[in-house]
């Protein structure tokens, strides 16, 4: 892939996307920001993740690879092949999680880009392929396992009796389904707190919000929302983003306050990044598109 990344690096430019921003209004978009493409070329990118810099790791799915977007924006591999994974998240020692498509795997690389199988099954069954995932603070993981048959795959036919969300406990031994009753499970995120859970159904087109106990159980299962999503992110105001048709947010009480069109046929995933965690970043379809914001990612200062 190495041939493939070279030809890509002359189309990192910033390119304006003309159009009129409907989140301007809401406050969150900087006054005048504009939908910027940093990059384009891929066969399609998901997964955005930002480490404690503020670089933002994504994934060229299709591909295999893991890419690097660095607070200079500068472009490279970081890891290839990379389990074909998709959605990506940092935990606070600085290991980046990822829902490794290719094995149906949940995978934790460290820094020296060692990748170890941390989940392969669930009680004795493939998983269907986890998706997106989100790590509370006490280090427990989340993750969405939807069934997508990929062309890739040398497998039978589906091995769980449902598509669900399951939660990996600190230990890396206790893994819990927590949710059983959605159509099919997609991207999600949590509080900084670690109290609270948004999960898409994207099947249902809708989202809703949980109370998180601390065994790692979910509660309260309440309608967030009348809208499903591939994979989302949430601010420090309390806003999550919803993806799929451009980047949509909704403040805490599951109001849509704010449209931020994308010039691709498939927005699929968003997290804030750069130094300051004030650009929103955007995997859709075959690029990388950022715009600046007022607010900060959640747990920014």
């Amino acid at each position: 892939m190495g041939k493939q990344l070279a030809l890509l690096l002359p189309a990192i430019v910033l390119l304006p996307f003309a159009g009129l921003l409907a989140a301007a209004e809401s406050d969150i978009l900087v006054p005048g920001a504009q939908v910027e493409r940093l990059v384009d070329g891929f066969k399609f990118t998901e997964g955005p993740a930002s480490d404690a810099e503020g670089n933002v790791f994504f994934t060229d799915q299709p591909n295999d690879r893991i890419l690097k977007w660095s607070v200079d924006g500068k472009l490279s591999t970081w890891l290839e092949p990379a389990g074909r994974s998709n959605g990506l998240c940092f935990d606070r020692q600085g290991n980046l999680w990822a829902c490794a498509d290719e094995k149906n795997e949940l995978w934790c690389i460290g820094p020296e880009k060692k990748n170890n199988v941390v989940v392969k099954d669930y009680q004795g069954k493939l998983l269907n392929g986890p998706n997106d995932l989100w790590i509370r603070p006490d280090g427990g993981v989340f993750f969405t396992d939807p069934f997508y048959k990929r062309p890739y795959w040398n497998r039978g036919p589906i091995q769980q009796d449902g598509q669900c969300v399951y939660f990996l406990a600190a230990d890396r031994r206790t893994l819990l389904r927590v949710a059983d009753d959605l159509q099919q499970p997609n991207g999600v995120i949590g509080t900084p707190d670690g109290k609270l859970l948004y999960v898409a159904d994207i099947g249902a087109k809708k989202t809703y919000a949980y109370d998180v106990q601390p065994d790692g159980s979910l509660q309260g299962k309440r309608l967030f929302c009348e809208m499903g999503s591939d994979g989302m992110t949430i601010d420090n105001q309390g806003n999550v983003y919803l993806t799929g048709k451009g980047v949509t947010a909704f403040d805490p009480a599951g109001r849509k306050i704010a449209e931020i069109p994308v010039p691709e046929r498939w927005t699929a995933n968003v997290c804030f990044g750069g130094s300051d965690r004030q650009t929103l970043f955007i995997t859709a379809s075959t690029g990388l598109y950022a715009v600046r914001t007022r607010v900060k990612g959640a747990g920014s200062q």
